[in-house]
This record gives C-alpha cells, sequence and structure tokens, in this order.
C-alpha cells in the first residue's frame, strides 16, 4: 500500500500508465548497466547494444500487454461495484481462482447478491401492510399497473369497515389492530388466486377482482359479508361487524378512474346505510342480510 500511494504521482489517474513506467525503468535495468559497462570499458558493440534494445522494447510490450489483460477483472468489478453504488443490479462475475483477483470477484458477488437480497426486503416491506400482510396503496398500485395494458375485464372494488371507530373506542386499538388482520385474511381467504387485496388505508380495503364482472364480484363481497356476520370477527353493541362497498367496473382504463368510481359508489353504500354493495353502474344492491 505504502509503494501504490508513494507512486501515485506518476500518472494520478492512469494505474495503466504508472504500470508501464515501472516496466519500463525495470526492464532497462539491464540494458542500461549493459551500456554502462560498455561505455566504461570501451566495448560497446553497437549492433548488439541496438539488438538488445529491440529485444528489451519488445517483451516490455507484451508485459505490459498481458499485465493489462490480467488487471482487466479489477475494471469489471469496479464497474459492478459502481452499479452497485447507484442502486443498480449486476450480473453474477464469473468465477476466479484462488488468488487475490478471484477472492476479489467472489467478494463483489457477495456484495451483490446481498445488495439484492435487500433490494427485495426492501421492496416488499414498501408495498406491503405491515399490520395485515396484504398489499398496500402502493402495492395495490404497482401490481395492477403491472397487469396493464393487458388487463381488459375486471372489477375494482373499495371495502369499509362500519362503525370501526366504535370498536377501537370500545375494545382498545390492539383489539382493532386484530381485526383489521382478521378480516384482511378472511376476506383473502374468499378471492381467487389471481385476484389482488390491498389495505386502502385505516378501515379501508381495495380489490381487483381480475376477469370478473361487477356483478360476480359482488356476489362474492355478500358471500364475505353473510359469514362476517355468521361468524362474526367482533361484535359491537349487539352486532357483528360488517362493511360497506362500492364496486366499478376495471377494464383496462386508468386505474385512478375506477378507483375514483368505486369510491364514489361506497360513498353511496355508507350514505343509505352501510352495511351493503353499490355498484358503481347498475344502482344499489339489497342490504346484506344480518342472519
Amino acid at each position: 500500500m505504502r509503494f501504490y500511494l508513494a507512486s501515485s504521482f506518476l500518472f494520478p489517474r492512469s494505474f495503466r500508465m504508472r504500470l508501464f513506467a515501472l516496466c519500463f525503468v525495470a526492464t532497462h535495468i539491464p540494458l542500461l548497466a549493459y551500456a554502462g559497462w560498455g561505455a566504461a570499458s570501451g566495448r560497446l558493440a553497437l549492433p548488439e547494444f541496438l539488438l538488445l534494445l529491440l529485444a528489451t522494447v519488445v517483451g516490455m510490450g507484451i508485459a505490459l500487454y498481458g499485465i493489462g489483460a490480467m488487471l482487466a477483472p479489477i475494471h469489471v468489478a469496479q464497474g459492478a461495484l459502481a452499479t452497485l453504488e447507484e442502486g443498480g443490479t449486476v450480473a453474477p462475475l464469473p468465477d476466479g481462482s484462488d488468488d487475490v483477483i478471484g477472492s476479489l470477484l467472489g467478494s463483489v458477488n457477495r456484495a451483490a447478491s446481498a445488495a439484492e437480497s435487500r433490494m427485495r426486503t426492501l421492496d416488499l416491506a414498501a408495498k406491503e401492510d405491515l399490520l395485515t400482510g396484504v398489499r398496500n396503496r402502493r402495492g395495490f398500485i404497482a401490481d395492477v399497473e403491472d397487469l396493464l395494458p393487458a388487463e381488459q375485464r375486471g372489477a375494482i372494488a373499495l371495502l369499509d369497515l362500519d362503525r370501526f371507530k366504535a370498536v377501537n373506542d370500545r375494545f382498545g386499538h390492539d383489539e382493532g389492530d386484530r381485526v383489521l388482520r382478521d378480516f384482511a385474511a378472511r376476506l383473502s381467504s374468499e378471492l381467487r388466486r389471481g385476484d389482488l387485496v390491498a389495505r386502502w388505508g385505516g378501515e379501508e380495503f381495495a380489490v381487483l377482482f381480475r376477469g370478473a364482472t361487477e356483478e360476480e364480484a359482488a356476489r362474492v363481497l355478500a358471500r364475505v359479508g353473510r359469514r362476517l356476520i355468521a361468524s362474526p370477527l367482533i361484535v359491537c353493541d349487539g352486532q357483528a361487524l360488517t362493511f360497506s362497498a362500492g364496486i366499478c367496473r376495471f377494464g383496462g382504463e386508468a386505474l385512478d378512474d375506477s378507483i375514483a368510481c368505486a369510491d364514489k359508489a361506497l360513498y353511496e353504500a355508507k350514505e343509505t346505510g352501510r352495511n351493503r354493495i353499490v355498484r358503481a353502474n347498475q344502482g344499489g344492491q339489497p342490504a346484506l342480510p344480518l342472519g
């Protein structure tokens, strides 16, 4: 390390040129010694000297080319580390031998693998609701946008737990959190494998019913509602916890438009008595039965 730092004044921006200077000096020491001896003794033979000079230059060129090629993995590793520093991903580097270069490549591969794992973990944490384990708003939007524009038929639903504030006020926030977790699990269990569910915020949830009509989505939610009443998550003031929902068609158009449409239908469901499903394009559904 000391020699590296001490020689940094030679071509400080080019390690290759620094090696060239070192090789030039080192390979010309024998030639300089011969020239000095020949000049002192008067035995310097010019043809032999020129031949030796040519051979030295050729040998130096070969050595320099070989050293440059041997240093190529360092440049590859440097590029990979720069990509990782910028938050990108890199393909695994070739395995080296059991020398310092191989050790460097192995270290870069381990660093890249660890960085990719951390990025996946952070990405998952950024898109997952930590309380319920389902997607959060950001994750839901990202998942739906990944499906566009191929997703040409489906329904978006927004659900809101009725009088949830009373649950928190009566039983406390820990019990309220438990209810949210159990509702997310109950809702997820009723959906098909390809459907998407997310906690939209607070006690509100969003669902994408892929390939379903509004009517089909309403039937699924009605089943969820009936089971919530038959097997309550919690009973408050003598009534099982229920939900209201608004449903809107989603056919590959802008997600914001469908969400706004479903939100308007949800508002209508809340304003007209709660515990009901409203389809945006076909008016209100009858209230979910209370058991």
